[in-house]
């Protein structure tokens, strides 16, 4: 014998489980964490209008994305644009940089390329 006393089984395996369990909860939030980080409120809109639609908050090119924030009609309707405005170049700025912060919440700042 080598002199240590040997743990208890049912203590080793308790903190097994308990480190599994937690590891199985916090895990997830790692791998969504850059998601949520990346749409925080500090987002600058007004720039990423720049360069989505050269800061043209009405821009309505024909191109399927409107506004200054280039929003598609079913990103815009997902996020709830259509409280505000049927479309996004029918809306204001400050309500297209809203619905562009619950967009964010729901999928990331990925929607915008210039992001």
């Amino acid at each position: 014998m080598s002199g240590h006393p040997r743990p208890r089984t049912r203590t080793v395996r308790a903190v097994r489980f308990t480190g599994a369990a937690v590891l199985a909860l916090v895990a997830p939030l790692a791998v969504a964490g850059g998601a949520f980080a990346a749409s925080d409120s500090s987002a600058d809109w007004d720039a990423i209008a720049r360069c989505e639609s050269s800061g043209d908050w009405q821009a309505n090119t024909g191109n399927g994305h409107y506004g200054g924030l280039q929003f598609s009609q079913s990103s815009w309707e997902a996020a709830g644009g259509t409280r505000h405005a049927p479309r996004a170049d029918l809306a204001t700025r400050s309500e297209q940089s809203a619905v562009a912060e619950r967009l964010a919440d729901m999928q990331g700042m990925d929607a915008w390329t210039c992001a």
